[in-house]
């Protein structure tokens, strides 16, 4: 499995090329924490969390991918680059908690990532201009 990183990522400008990059190709449906799902949980609900979280949305100016343009107005998600296992939560593995594997984005970017879906990225904002008849 490839280790994605956040320094890796920012080398790529454009928020396709790092969706691209992040993509996991993924099932829906698929089963990642089944009847362990507690332990993720408890897991975004501590402190610890809650700071490194706070610390990427402020390192990523609240940006889609941190990417100039790509404002959220919206629920902001962490997106763990490597998923992250019941393992990694129960031996305690502090990669879960390092910003250089986590980024910003929002729910429908982070479901296109994990399951390889483009259609679900935003669309590129098209300024209006006078006379501009043709539709989006």
């Amino acid at each position: 499995m490839r280790i994605r990183t956040y320094s890796e990522m920012r080398r790529f400008d454009t928020f396709l090329d790092r969706f691209e990059y992040l993509k996991l190709a993924g099932e829906v449906g698929a089963s990642t924490f089944g009847y362990d799902r507690w332990l993720n949980q408890d897991f975004y609900r501590s402190h610890q969390w809650k700071q490194v979280r706070n610390y990427v949305i402020a390192r990523d100016v609240g940006m889609d991918l941190g990417v100039d343009g790509y404002e959220i107005h919206d629920r902001i998600v962490i997106h763990h680059m490597n998923p992250m296992t019941v393992d990694d939560i129960e031996l305690g593995d502090n990669k879960i908690l390092e910003p250089e594997f986590l980024i910003t984005t929002t729910h429908r970017t982070h479901n296109a990532i994990h399951y390889g879906d483009q259609r679900l990225l935003p669309k590129p904002f098209v300024e209006r201009r006078p006379g501009d008849t043709r539709l989006w």
